[in-house]
């Protein structure tokens, strides 16, 4: 508020900022001006799925302000068709989180016209350190990987950093505490490895795979079948049948299933899996509604338990 002349009484001005600004004196180092106590504007994030969205969150607090792309769990990020919403969130964003490994291309088709050199991208798959194994490809699901979630948070914490000096030591802080987090569910893996050592289970695709090797558990899947799946091309009659025979002959202690490729093929196998006594341990590619990561990825290690049995 301006004062209204230079010539008012000074006991006129004291009563005037008195009444109607508290705190407008000013302080001797200020040259006269308020000093602002306004935050810092929040770090601007988006993130490919949810899933990314939410380590962003825990590692950001409320000083980074995230965008998640695709948040429905019945959405199949492989498809998934940006929109003009996406495109400009990516222009404005300082930091962006993709999973990579042409799981979500649609990340960096959008980036390449989004005219924002400066974002900060990761990439998870980098992150983790993962590759193809010789002969194969890789598997591109590294979310199901706890490690490589405690390396993306220190990995998110540098880059949130970069954008926010300040609040450098508040979201390491956070990093550590998400890491710390993650070491009870990593020894319920170990727990299962030990108690269950090379159990014999299948999938409907290979999402699960990193936390299905983490236990101690063999994949019996017929490669053919879950590579289908995942690419939506029809299963092979010979490779369906042996899929098939897995839960026929009792051969494997659970099927993991993908809800979010859920089809004419895998409710089959679902269906033969239940009519033999198979347990199914439904997991999403996606963070379902209500819940962080940690406590999916815990509902997730408890429902293969169950599975297993004692």
């Amino acid at each position: 508020m301006r004062v209204p002349s230079a010539h008012a009484a000074p006991i006129l001005l004291v009563a005037l900022c008195t009444a109607l600004l508290p705190g407008c004196g000013s302080s001797p180092d200020t040259g006269g001006e308020r000093r602002s106590t306004a935050p810092a504007s929040p770090v601007r994030v988006v993130a490919s799925t949810n899933v990314y969205g939410d380590i962003v969150r825990q590692v950001g607090g409320g000083k980074a302000a995230v965008d998640s792309i695709i948040s429905d769990p019945a959405q199949d990020p492989h498809s998934y068709e940006a929109s003009s919403r996406n495109q400009l969130a990516l222009s404005e964003a300082r930091v962006v989180v993709e999973n990579g490994g042409g799981y979500d291309d649609f990340i960096g088709k959008m980036l390449r016209t989004a005219d924002n050199a400066s974002a900060d991208v990761v990439n998870v798959v980098q992150v983790s350190g993962k590759t193809a194994p010789a002969g194969g490809e890789l598997n591109e699901h590294v979310w199901y990987d706890l490690a490589t979630a405690g390396r993306l948070a220190t990995r998110l914490a540098d880059a949130l950093t970069r954008a926010d000096p300040a609040d450098g030591a508040f979201f390491h802080r956070n990093a550590e505490a998400f890491a710390g987090r993650l070491a009870p569910l990593a020894a319920e893996e170990a727990r299962i490895k030990a108690d269950h050592p090379g159990a014999a289970v299948a999938v409907t695709e290979p999402v699960p795979l990193y936390l299905i090797e983490a236990s101690g558990l063999r994949d019996m899947t017929p490669a053919d079948f879950s590579t289908a799946v995942e690419e939506g091309t029809e299963v092979p009659a010979s490779s369906m049948r042996r899929m098939l025979d897995l839960f026929t002959g009792k051969r494997v202690k659970a099927l993991v299933y993908n809800q979010q490729t859920s089809g004419p093929q895998t409710e089959k196998v679902k269906k033969a899996a239940a009519e033999n006594g198979i347990p199914v341990v439904s997991v999403t590619e996606t963070l379902p509604q209500g819940q962080d990561y940690v406590s999916w990825m815990k509902a997730n290690i408890d429902a293969l338990r169950k599975a297993l049995g004692p």
